[in-house]
């Protein structure tokens, strides 16, 4: 369902339980950029109503994901780490050139935020079946719903504002294969994407 080319590395499963602490804080910040994300579409495209309506319930639904996992690490004594940077979404953000018109500028975004929920999905299903703690694999499982619907919103979009739909899809299929390339090279951190 998600299109993903190379799925993650079982040993990440082990890495995150063993370090769930780290997990969470890098979980948090995800949630926090996606919101931060939704606003900026609402910002640089504000006269795409349908668009905006979407992104302003994202955003909010973004942050209310924030509050949650917050709530989780407070609940464990712990507090919200430092935010670190994302290798994943940093190469991710470079396969596609700079420049270019209005509209491929806004695709680009939607397909890198596509990719970015569809692996955030295919995480939250590892950490819901794999973490030995009960309530956080019910956690995960409920925001792996969240994520695929993202994942579909975002899709959605990119087709519906692109140019045509071959070339969206043509974006989107080179876009994955670049992604199973940079996975290769991934697995073996505590983050979510890492």
């Amino acid at each position: 369902m998600l299109g993903l080319k190379l799925p993650t590395d079982p040993r990440w499963a082990n890495i995150a339980q063993k370090n769930i602490q780290e997990i969470l804080t890098d979980h948090a910040y995800c949630e926090q950029k996606a919101a931060s994300t939704a606003i900026s579409m609402i910002i640089g495209f504000p006269h795409l109503t349908e668009l905006v309506s979407a992104m302003t319930d994202l955003a909010q639904e973004e942050m209310s994901h924030f509050k949650m996992v917050h709530d989780l690490i407070l609940e464990r004594g712990l507090k919200l780490g430092r935010e670190r940077k994302d290798f994943y979404v940093i190469q991710l953000r470079k396969f596609f050139p700079k420049g270019g018109s209005k509209t491929d500028h806004l695709v680009h975004k939607l397909l890198y935020a596509a990719l970015i929920e569809a692996r955030s999905c295919e995480r939250f299903r590892i950490l819901s079946e794999e973490l030995e703690d009960s309530k956080l694999r019910n956690f995960y499982r409920k925001l792996m719903v969240s994520e695929a619907n993202h994942y579909t919103l975002f899709l959605g979009f990119a087709r519906q504002y692109g140019t045509s739909r071959q070339k969206v899809d043509e974006k989107w299929e080179a876009l994955l294969k670049y992604e199973a390339t940079l996975m290769g090279t991934l697995g073996n951190q505590e983050t979510i994407h890492g």
